[in-house]
């Protein structure tokens, strides 16, 4: 893809945003960037585009400046539908998303996981199970690191493994990974996709163009994810916890089995996963299935998974103090994350929930909350939504923010309890991202640690 000298506006300002901008600049391209929000709102991006001779347009998109473009770029965060777009796509100018972007520079093998929960965690077992097989492994995408910045690291021999979110792939064109996961699919980010059916599409586009040489890895324990699998022209695995599958990762009394046609592996015991819950032995199969079709040897697998610990936000060991354990899971973004969180721990749970809505149905959550939870404490724009639909379940408490709702956990909490955030929403109500939510949650905590004697608190894990 040649785009030296060719007019290109980049839309969104996020992680992604910048560092495409910089990418097009850096190979010739005449780039300027387009955002909706204030400029003061985007101070820490600004200078560095400026530097390079990009022009900025802040708080709002001007019509003029989407007119005579070459390409547009879109963040992952921009909808579709924004009419300055929907203009320029009936005028014929192409629109791509990051990750379509970066698609067409790296080099190497892509591999792309999606899913609603899971996927980062997957994403980052799967990099270093092919790490520690041996292979030259590069790990990015909605996991933090924009699959753009990875272009320049990436040689003929690299495994490009890609965490993927379904705003991402409404973006692609010719995206085209070697193995493809959908690790589950509930309902979620209603807010922009507008309907159930149309988020599942969004996901299924990962298969897209992929043909009969290519890998679809899909969770057969998800009645939509096996729905998807007529949908996939790529050889089709299979992964289980509940069943043994002719090909692809599953259980067997307590161990972890690797299947291809009448081939069958023992990877490792299920025991030896450090990872709390069980959909995290979902993910760990999904990303052993991600392993062996590399080519990684069982005892380098298992080696992996073993020394693997929880990835930030997600299901992370903070602190113990006076005999309460606390636990970050930020990005626990939707209610089957939530769900996920609850069912992690027996009981004794004190749990903060909300943020921005999506769309979602907290009612879902009363029988776990009943059965498992001691309290409730709302934060964000949500919170009078949640209480609504969990009314009748636990005592309740609207804390407003998240360091009022810590200090009323630390409050209520006995010795043998446990208090978790796993908001079940989005972040951007009061956070910048599920990542500043978690880093305030954990301040919060090593906090009232710092005020507590050391005979009284427990390290993190």
């Amino acid at each position: 893809m040649d785009v030296k000298a060719k007019r290109v506006l980049v839309v969104g300002l996020g992680k992604s945003g910048v560092a495409s901008a910089i990418f097009l600049k850096e190979r010739g391209a005449r780039v300027s960037v387009s955002d909706a929000k204030a400029e003061d709102q985007l101070r820490s991006a600004i200078p560095a585009l400026l530097d390079k001779g990009i022009s900025v347009e802040t708080g709002g998109h001007g019509e003029r400046t989407f007119r005579d473009q070459d390409l547009i770029v879109v963040s992952p965060g921009v909808p579709s539908d924004v009419p300055q777009l929907q203009k320029a796509r009936a005028q014929g100018i192409p629109i791509i998303g990051e990750v379509e972007l970066a698609s067409r520079f790296l080099k190497g093998h892509i591999l792309a996981i999606t899913g609603s929960n899971g996927k980062t965690t997957t994403t980052a077992l799967a990099g270093e199970i092919i790490g520690m097989g041996g292979y030259e492994v590069l790990v990015g995408g909605n996991i933090g690191t924009p699959a753009i910045a990875l272009v320049a690291d990436s040689t003929s021999d690299t495994y490009n493994v890609l965490e993927i979110s379904s705003f991402q792939l409404e973006s692609i064109d010719g995206f085209h990974p070697e193995i493809a996961v959908i690790l589950n699919i509930t309902p979620d980010h209603l807010d922009r996709h507008h309907s159930f059916d149309a988020y599942v599409l969004a996901k299924a586009r990962i298969f897209e163009n992929q043909t009969a040489q290519d890998h679809a890895v899909l969770n057969a324990d998800d009645a939509t994810c096996a729905g998807l699998a007529g949908k996939a022209r790529a050889q089709v695995h299979w992964f289980s916890r509940k069943k043994e599958v002719e090909r692809g990762a599953f259980v067997r009394d307590g161990k972890i089995f690797w299947r291809e046609d009448s081939d069958e592996l023992e990877i490792m015991p299920a025991s030896g996963i450090r990872l709390k819950g069980t959909h995290n032995l979902e993910n760990v199969l999904a990303a052993v299935s991600v392993g062996r079709l590399v080519g990684c040897e069982p005892h380098r697998i298992r080696r992996a998974v073993e020394e693997f610990k929880a990835v930030e936000h997600r299901l992370e060991y903070v602190a113990t103090i006076q005999g309460v354990e606390y636990y970050n899971d930020s990005k626990a973004t939707n209610v089957d994350a939530t769900i996920k969180a609850l069912e992690a721990f027996p009981g004794n749970i004190h749990i903060i929930l909300g943020g921005k809505d999506k769309g979602s149905d907290y009612s879902v959550l009363k029988d776990l909350l009943r059965a498992r939870a001691k309290r409730v404490y709302t934060i964000g724009a949500a919170a009078e939504k949640i209480e609504s639909q969990i009314a009748g379940t636990v005592p309740v408490l609207r804390a407003e923010t998240l360091e009022t709702a810590v200090k009323r956990a630390v409050e209520s909490a006995a010795p043998g309890d446990i208090v978790l955030l796993a908001p079940a929403c989005a972040s951007f109500d009061q956070f910048e991202s599920y990542e500043h939510r978690g880093h305030a949650f954990k301040e919060a905590v090593h906090a009232l640690a710092a005020r507590k004697a050391p005979s009284e608190v427990g390290g993190a894990a």
